[in-house]
């Protein structure tokens, strides 16, 4: 039998084990999943925010290329699945024809589209505190759970990372454009929160409108109330449900045709 692969990318400020849940879900449901971490990645949050001088000086490119051989590894095309700067990876993969679908979900901002800017300490990787997480990230969650959140998942990002990413006001690397133009990829979904503080939901509909001139699928879904945070909140199920219900209505399903079980 030959299952079809999901690889999960997760974003800045997030540990690769903030898809924990998603990948029991999809597994339940007949999927072979992976949610591999960003190169050199500690094995918990806890440890990153302990030693945030040793993340890796990280940039953008560092990250395509790091999931795309991830990606070519598979037996067959997988599906990625991205949140933040994993949404924008996820785009540039299925621009590659490495994935038969792909999900951005609050995806970092491409090409011209403005990005959100905060303010960053001026050396060092950048690591929210808790109170800045509940404020920016979690704000659709109540205190105890964003705490929570916190101390599970939270980790350091490197400045560089931010810097390719256009954040504080700094010209946005080229690494950060995809071709929305593409009409050779697979069907993409977009997800947005319409609470999100760090990728507007205005954000990612216009990323939406800019993917109109190609014929290769587009869809989006906006979630009301959801904040950044909607892969690891208490409402995550809503999200991963409906991604699964759009696989199944795009043709994919956990078992590649032709194959025996």
């Amino acid at each position: 039998m030959t299952r079809t692969p999901v690889l999960f990318i997760h974003g800045a400020w997030l540990h690769a084990l903030s898809w924990e849940s998603w990948t029991e879900r999809f597994a339940g449901h007949g999927y072979t999943t992976c949610a591999p971490g960003w190169p050199d990645e500690p094995p918990t949050a806890r440890e990153a925010r302990e030693r945030p001088d040793a993340v890796p000086d990280l940039g953008l490119d560092d990250l395509v290329e790091h999931f795309a051989a991830i990606a070519r590894s598979f037996d067959v095309p997988p599906v990625i699945i991205g949140h933040s700067v994993g949404g924008l990876v996820a785009q540039h993969l299925i621009g590659a024809r490495l994935g038969q679908a792909a999900v951005a979900i609050a995806p970092a901002p491409i090409n011209d589209i403005a990005v959100h800017t905060r303010h960053r300490s001026a050396t060092g990787p950048d690591l929210l505190s808790a109170e800045q997480f509940r404020e920016v990230f979690a704000n659709a969650a109540d205190a105890g759970e964003a705490q929570r959140l916190y101390d599970r998942y939270a980790v350091p990002v490197s400045h560089r990372l931010l810097d390719d990413l256009g954040c504080g006001g700094r010209p946005r690397r080229p690494s950060a454009r995809v071709d929305t133009g593409n009409t050779g990829r697979g069907p993409l979904l977009l997800v947005s929160g319409q609470e999100d503080l760090l990728v507007p939901d205005h954000v990612t509909r216009t990323v939406y409108k800019e993917y109109g001139d190609s014929t290769a699928l587009t869809d989006l879904k906006q979630f009301a109330d959801r904040g950044h945070s909607l892969v690891i909140d208490s409402g995550w199920r809503f999200v991963a449900d409906h991604v699964l219900g759009w696989l199944t209505a795009r043709g994919i399903r956990p078992t590649e045709p032709g194959s025996r079980g």
